[in-house]
Formats: structure tokens, C-alpha cells, sequence
């Protein structure tokens, strides 16, 4: 539809990160040649089920992340069982994101976490570190986040009259989303642990991300190993930009990785 008095329509897809395969290739020819008066604007929860043919022909415009302080608040009020120094860490590893917060309050992302942290420390404190096992954990942990956005997805379907087909896409899309996102949370996480081994070793324990590992921190944090965290840290960061840009093959770039951050930090160990 053509404007009627002003130069532009604005047309809002609203809850786009829900659109099947037969909707998204229904909208890609007008995102590719749209009219010189229409302004579209897609409207999604999270990029992680997007296709890709979408996600690369459009402008991203992320919102304001929450404030550190608003994010804190809402931990201590879902979990008020964690200590101050948890919620603290939570806080900053979220990064402003409420959908994060749920992430990490869930009972099996402790185990992920602990497991993610002990690959963060064997790159350099392991002598028989292998690359290989360490970017299978991260996938493990990425599987089976997506086997629980699945079995949510599934419980949401239920009672809901939908084709077989559709139905299928629509699990599909939870666990590959879930799956991607969680990699990228792994992959921020890597990052601000050789931050915080930077920021420690330099003397300033109290903006560290991971506020309940200091002990941790400042035993690996030293000068000798300031300079490969920081650029591990750089890898890290570059790594999260390419998986967040490309559909790149996981496994293979996280064995990458961590065969660059073993390279990194390997002279320090």
C-alpha cells in the first residue's frame, strides 16, 4: 500500500524471530528491492532464529542494554539465595539483558558455567590442554541449552492446531537460536575472564567481571601473563564477531580458538 498524504509508510513485522521459511522467503524479495516509500521494520525478541537471508539484508538496531544496577536488582529478586558477590558476577556477565539473567539463574547453567571456567583456566594452566575437548565442551553446553529450548518450544505447541511442517520449523528454530545464543554467551564469558586477568594483575580486583572467582583471578592473574590474556581476550572478542556476522562451522572455529589462545597464553603458563 502506497502512502496517502505523507512520502513514507512504515510497516512493522512485529515478533519477526518467529517467522517460518515459507514467511521469511515471502518477504525477502521486498527487503532486497523494497519501494523508495516503504520503511520496514522487523521486530524480533532475539537474532538467533532469523535466517540468515533475513538477518544479512537488514540494519540492525539493538536497544539500550539495562543498567548494571537494574540488572542486580532483578537477580536479588528472582534468586535471593546468591551472594552478594554472584550476583554481582551475573550482573556483569548478562551485560544489560534480561534474557541473559534467566539463562544464568538456570539450575543446569551452573554446571555449564563451571565447566566453561575450568577450559578459560586449563588454555594456560593445563600442560596437556587440547584444544579439541575444550571447544567440545562449549558445544556440549550449547546442545544441551538447545535441548531445553526444544522441550520449551514443544510444551508452547501443545494444544496449538499447526501443520506438521510448521510445527517442526518452529522447534527447529528454538534449539538452533538457543544453541547459537548460548555460544555467544560462552564465547563473552571466555572474553571477560581473560579481561578480568588483565584488570587483576594491573591491581583492580574491584571492576573484574567475575566477582565470585577472585581468589581464582588473582592466583592467575599475574603480570607474566597480563599481556597474553589481553590479546586471548581480543581473540576471543574477534571470534564472537565473526559467529554474531557469519554462519561459520562451530566446531572447527572453536578448535581455532582455543589454538590460538593456547599460542597466546602458552608462554606465560
Amino acid at each position: 500500500m502506497r502512502p496517502f498524504e505523507g512520502d513514507r509508510r512504515v510497516y512493522l513485522i512485529l515478533g519477526a524471530h518467529l517467522m517460518n521459511e515459507e514467511a521469511a522467503d515471502a518477504l525477502l524479495k521486498d527487503l532486497e528491492e523494497p519501494p523508495s516509500y516503504a520503511v520496514i521494520v522487523l521486530v524480533a525478541d532475539e537474532l538467533g532464529p532469523l535466517p540468515e537471508t533475513i538477518h544479512s539484508r537488514c540494519q540492525l538496531i539493538p536497544f539500550r542494554r539495562l543498567s548494571e544496577r537494574a540488572i542486580r536488582r532483578e537477580i536479588e529478586r528472582r534468586a535471593p539465595e546468591l551472594s552478594a558477590e554472584q550476583a554481582t558476577a551475573f550482573a556483569r556477565i548478562a551485560s544489560g539483558r534480561l534474557d541473559r539473567v534467566e539463562r544464568l539463574l538456570d539450575p543446569k547453567a551452573a554446571a555449564r558455567r563451571a565447566a566453561l571456567l575450568e577450559v578459560a583456566r586449563a588454555v594456560y594452566a593445563d600442560p596437556e590442554f587440547q584444544p579439541a575437548a575444550a571447544a567440545n565442551v562449549v558445544l556440549g553446553g550449547a546442545k544441551a541449552r538447545a535441548a531445553s529450548a526444544k522441550e520449551a518450544a514443544e510444551a508452547a505447541l501443545e494444544g496449538l492446531e499447526l501443520p506438521q511442517r510448521e510445527a517442526e520449523q518452529r522447534l527447529r528454530r528454538a534449539a538452533r537460536g538457543a544453541e547459537r545464543e548460548e555460544i555467544l554467551l560462552a564465547l563473552d564469558e571466555l572474553a571477560a575472564w581473560y579481561r578480568d586477568l588483565v584488570v587483576v594483575g594491573a591491581g583492580a580486583p574491584e571492576v573484574a567481571i567475575h566477582a565470585d572467582r577472585l581468589d581464582e583471578l588473582r592466583e592467575d592473574g599475574t603480570r607474566e601473563r597480563m599481556l597474553g590474556a589481553e590479546a586471548a581476550a581480543g581473540r576471543v572478542r574477534e571470534t564472537w564477531r565473526l559467529f554474531e556476522e557469519l554462519q561459520l562451522q562451530a566446531g572447527l572455529a572453536l578448535e581455532a580458538l582455543f589454538v590460538q589462545l593456547r599460542r597466546e597464553l602458552a608462554s606465560a603458563a
